[in-house]
């Protein structure tokens, strides 16, 4: 069973993707982390979104239900913007 604190991946992408969406929690006061950070500014052109080498942003178990759904809101709009 997970507990409160357990790393969860709540983002895949590029390093500027993934360094917009810290930010974006950061701002609502969930704390995140990046993993693969380095990859994704050393090699940009390795990165598939969500694939291998790809920009992961972590968060804790309890707070990754509320930061999926600011991702979802978030990737909603920029998706109508388009």
């Amino acid at each position: 069973m997970p507990q409160a604190n357990d790393p969860v991946v709540v983002y895949t992408g590029t390093s500027t993707d993934a360094n917009f969406v810290k930010s974006l929690l950061e701002g609502d006061g969930i704390t995140t982390s990046l993993l693969d950070e380095m990859m994704g500014t050393l090699a940009p052109w390795v990165i598939a979104h969500g694939g291998v080498g790809a920009v992961k942003v972590i968060v804790s178990e309890k707070d990754s239900d509320s930061a999926k759904l600011i991702i979802q809101e978030f990737l909603g709009k920029r998706d109508n913007e388009d």
